[in-house]
């Protein structure tokens, strides 16, 4: 920004690549990456295992309380291996590529809105080489469906 910062997390579905939920926040408190939590587990489910990198936000109480509360294995990046969580980090690049760095973001509203309106085009009309061209969308349905039928 302009004028300081803001903090993005994200919560991804490592096979499909699907943004589950995000949170957008001017502060690094782990209350919004708690959120983006609460909501991904509320709308699809916890998953066996989470893997974050080692920031304060995923090293902290409330987040790692979340986690063993859902039942959800921890698993973290190595200190300073961003090739670890290599989804999220592509998922940023992209972001800011196509989107952040192409912006006038004055605040932290149009910030929000530039930021929504590229992961819902992320989500629901970009194809991926390594999900058959499907979107993550797409995909994630169809591996939700295989899992159910098995």
């Amino acid at each position: 920004m302009k004028c300081g910062f803001l903090y993005l997390v994200a919560i991804m579905d490592w096979a499909t690549r699907k943004v589950l939920s995000w949170r957008l926040s001017n502060t690094m408190h782990a209350n919004f990456c708690v959120e983006a939590l609460n909501e991904a587990i509320a709308r699809f489910g916890p998953p066996e295992i989470m893997n974050t990198d080692q920031g304060s936000q995923f090293t902290g109480s409330a987040w790692i309380t979340t986690l063993t509360e859902a039942g959800i294995r921890i698993s973290m990046d190595g200190r300073g291996r961003c090739m670890d969580n290599i989804f999220i980090e592509r998922l940023w690049r992209s972001l800011k590529q196509e989107a952040v760095y192409l912006e006038d973001l004055t605040d932290g509203f149009k910030a929000h809105r530039v930021i929504r309106d590229w992961m819902i085009l992320y989500n629901t009309k970009r194809s991926h080489s390594a999900l058959e061209h499907k979107t993550p969308r797409d995909a994630y349905w169809d591996d939700r469906d295989l899992k159910l039928t098995a």
